[in-house]
């Protein structure tokens, strides 16, 4: 780098150095800086001129400084605020991780209020079949017509009239005798319950495939980087082979060229650990935080129990299954609704209280003055028939729409138990099959390691070529990420053959 007039003009070499270090001290577990961000700081300033030569150092200490300083104030405030009581990131198991995404999943507690609902809908579904209480007080004020005591209105028996009930009520139907409604509520309550019981489960999956997802990200990451330090370990080595004379220039070419590549796929590993962890804590955290560590308990999976313990449990407590069948309760529960409106209908209403010239338990009747002071408390009992004659077709067109749901309510409860079945068959096959990889994986690894270290002695030896080490370089890194991914296969796969069976 050099001044050129008043601009600065970068050099290649210096940008890559800039950017390489960037790169290793990021590795080395400090602050954070990527290449890019040395990049874009080194063009920043040649974009804003102006810098003397004698001052270019200065400005470019000045320039990392603020940009660490930059860094370091714009942490995420929400991380502070999800640390334990040490200071320390939390450290989540995949149990703790599900308790946060229940609290926090916007899909989950709306299933979880639709259950609440349905229960406060079944208790007042239950309160309507039986008798209603409720008390009324009145004060009736008549215009006197100044010659007889009784008011202009004829049906008071007084100017002043007080009454003060207390009204039983009670509604007699089909409806009420059979009870229907209450029945559909109950059944739309289990539908609920079940509905919510689909959306937990179906958040552990998601949750477990986050959670896995970033801990083979890791793993991957933490491979890559092995790679990357292998091969720059080989490249300077062939180097040094090559000044005395040991190996060809094409070594020392395929070595760098090796090395580009895992470069590249260490940042591509970055990149995915990053990505990774966003989505597990957009699960897990009410605001932004990042600040968290995972235990990695993936090679310690429980076993599969046996596909006909699977299927009894499957049997007994499959969420999809008994919604499709509370679904078909209720249907049926909503055509007896429906017959039940061409009955007649009773409503019996039993009043106790006073209606009295005076607002007490014994008065004299103004309309008879020589009766005396008479009692005021009693009763009076009112009984309706209603007898529905003629509706323009509403009530069969209610029906009919009744039958049509229950019939649907059938065919999907007849789907379900076929698609439970063949789940519960593919389900089951896909966690035995990724269990029984699990050890290949695990040997292909253990001899992939024990295949670099070989090839590495016998190109040192001049016994095998650059190629082979190449291969077994590649070899161990695709199998380091094969078993990760094949751990979190069978643990995906237990989480969701689990959302048929519940917990084993």
């Amino acid at each position: 780098m050099h001044a050129a007039g008043s601009r600065l003009v970068l050099q290649p070499a210096i940008i890559s150095r800039l950017i390489r270090f960037g790169e290793r001290r990021s590795l080395r577990g400090g602050l954070r800086i990527s290449g890019g961000w040395v990049l874009f700081s080194v063009v920043s300033l040649f974009l804003a001129g102006g810098f003397p030569a004698s001052a270019q150092r200065a400005d470019t200490a000045d320039s990392a400084s603020a940009t660490l300083a930059f860094q370091a104030s714009n942490l995420p405030q929400e991380a502070a605020q999800n640390k334990g009581s040490s200071g320390a990131p939390l450290t989540l198991t995949l149990e703790s991780a599900l308790e946060r995404a229940r609290a926090n999943a916007p899909q989950f507690n709306a299933a979880v209020m639709a259950a609440k609902l349905a229960h406060e809908d079944r208790i007042q579904a239950r309160a309507a079949l039986l008798p209603n209480v409720s008390a009324t007080t009145q004060y009736l004020d008549t215009q006197g017509n100044g010659k007889t005591p009784n008011g202009r209105f004829v049906s008071n028996d007084g100017v002043h009239v007080y009454r003060a009930w207390g009204v039983a009520h009670e509604e007699l139907s089909v409806n009420t005798l059979t009870g229907a409604a209450y029945r559909g509520a109950s059944a739309a309550e289990a539908v609920a319950k079940a509905n919510e019981e689909i959306a937990r489960r179906g958040l552990q999956v998601t949750v477990t495939q986050a959670y896995y997802g970033l801990l083979v990200a890791q793993r991957k990451y933490a491979a890559a980087q092995q790679a990357r330090d292998g091969a720059e370990n080989v490249l300077k080595t062939s180097e040094e082979m090559e000044k005395q004379g040991q190996v060809a220039h094409s070594d020392v070419i395929k070595f760098q060229i090796q090395f580009n590549q895992q470069d590249q796929a260490f940042r591509e590993a970055n990149l995915a650990m990053g990505n990774a962890r966003l989505n597990l804590a957009e699960l897990l955290f009410p605001t932004f935080n990042q600040d968290f560590n995972l235990v990695d308990d993936m090679d310690t999976a429980q076993p599969l129990p046996s596909f006909e313990e699977t299927e009894q449990l499957a049997l007994k407590s499959n969420p999809e299954l008994a919604a499709a069948a509370a679904a078909l309760r209720q249907s049926n529960a909503a055509v007896l609704v429906a017959r039940a409106a061409f009955f007649p209908t009773i409503s019996l209403d039993v009043d106790y209280g006073i209606e009295a010239n005076a607002f007490a338990l014994r008065s004299r009747n103004v309309s008879m003055p020589d009766a005396g002071v008479l009692p005021n408390l009693g009763y009076f009992a009112t009984a309706v028939l209603s007898v529905p004659v003629w509706d323009w077709g509403t009530h069969w067109s209610q029906l009919h729409q009744a039958e049509d749901r229950r019939a649907q309510a059938h065919l999907e409860l007849t789907f379900a138990q076929r698609q439970a079945l063949a789940n519960l068959h593919a389900y089951y096959e896909e966690a035995s099959t990724a269990r029984s990889e699990v050890d290949l994986l695990r040997n292909s690894a253990d001899l992939a390691v024990e295949s670099l270290r070989l090839n590495t002695l016998r190109y040192r030896s001049g016994e095998s070529t650059v190629l082979d080490l190449v291969d077994a370089q590649t070899t161990l890194t695709q199998a380091q990420g094969a078993y990760a991914d094949g751990l979190a296969r069978y643990r995906v796969a237990l989480a969701t053959l689990q959302t048929l069976t519940g917990s084993f």
